[in-house]
């Protein structure tokens, strides 16, 4: 009878320890040069965990989630994870090299690299192609970039969920593509010519106009606070305006939050002891400033000389060396 019964407690055990893996899943992250000693991860329907380091280094705990897409934070460097239960999932990545180093294995690693592979495919696209003056290069490069999207989701082992949502997005994305590669060139013919104006609420209070700055440097932050990849770039952007605090420029920050977001705006201002000149626009997307600009993507940086004349209607993000190297050129 003894036996019999432990042999029972032992096929219960089982059974019970079975049944939370299933319903839950394994997030494990090896991290080299990381930025925080706690990473976080979020997704839709306020679902936020973070995870601390260990003793090894290493981020790793059980959880349950909602199959789908989220998105992992170390500091203000993120991607995108897809994530379900029964997944046992181990990322590996240098912080250095942040995108180009993320790798993952273990169960769940398919999908994950393949949406690490796509992101980066998408980053690399953009950067060589969106404003050659070559119609017929831009043609070329987007139609490879379609096959080889098309190549990345064709594997029948991939999650049917994560194909089916991807190769939607995919589709959307490109319609978007010839949008965006529309909005670069018109920005590119403003070089050189007058900005358009605004007149937006300060933050501090009263308004402020573009004519306030003449004489100085521009640099402004298209942004808004539901928007992930303009809150990454809130760091750097303070690190370049520490970097460069007495010299001829203003950091200029226009929020295109609705109007059902405004005391959102006012008090993400506050908390995040956002610098420069904080301004919210009038009306959103529509904008006047806004579509002047063609600006159908965010977060926008744009670049003014002291006369009011465009310098980069596309200016580089904080998080790019390649700001520093505009502004020191400028501001030597």
């Amino acid at each position: 009878m003894k036996n019999k019964l432990q042999f029972l407690g032992i096929s219960i055990l089982i059974v019970f320890t079975t049944f939370t893996s299933v319903a839950q899943m394994t997030f494990t992250a090896k991290i080299e040069n990381r930025v925080s000693d706690t990473i976080t991860i979020r997704g839709a329907q306020k679902f936020i965990k973070k995870i601390a380091v260990d003793n090894k280094g290493i981020f790793t705990d059980t959880f349950e989630v909602t199959t789908g897409f989220y998105q992992f934070f170390d500091g203000s460097e993120y991607t995108q994870l897809y994530l379900k239960n029964g997944y046992d999932l181990l990322m590996t990545l240098n912080t250095k090299e942040f995108d180009e180093s993320i790798a993952y294995k273990g169960n769940g690693s398919l999908e994950n690299n393949v949406l690490a592979k796509k992101a980066l495919d998408d980053e690399q696209f953009e950067l060589k192609h969106f404003t050659t003056d070559d119609e017929t290069a831009f043609q070329n490069a987007f139609d490879t970039k379609k096959a080889s999207d098309a190549k990345l989701l064709s594997d029948e082992k991939l999650d049917e969920n994560f194909r089916t949502v991807m190769t939607k997005r995919a589709n959307q994305e490109y319609g978007m593509v010839v949008e965006m590669r529309e909005s670069a060139m018109a920005a590119k013919k403003m070089v050189g010519k007058a900005s358009p104006s605004f007149t937006y609420e300060n933050h501090k209070g009263g308004t402020s106009t573009l004519a306030d700055f003449k004489g100085k440097y521009v640099y402004i932050d298209v942004w808004a606070t539901w928007c992930g990849p303009c809150l990454a770039e809130i760091p750097h952007l303070k690190k370049v305006e520490a970097a460069y605090h007495g010299k001829n420029i203003v950091f200029l920050s226009i929020s295109i939050d609705a109007k059902k977001d405004y005391e959102k705006w006012k008090n993400m201002v506050n908390q995040k002891q956002l610098g420069g000149v904080q301004l919210i626009a009038d009306n959103d997307w529509n904008s006047k400033f806004v579509t002047d600009y063609g600006i159908q993507g965010i977060p926008r940086f744009i670049l003014i000389d002291p006369n009011g004349n465009v310098v980069e209607a596309d200016a580089s993000r904080p998080s790019s060396p390649d700001l520093l190297k505009k502004l020191d050129a400028l501001l030597k």
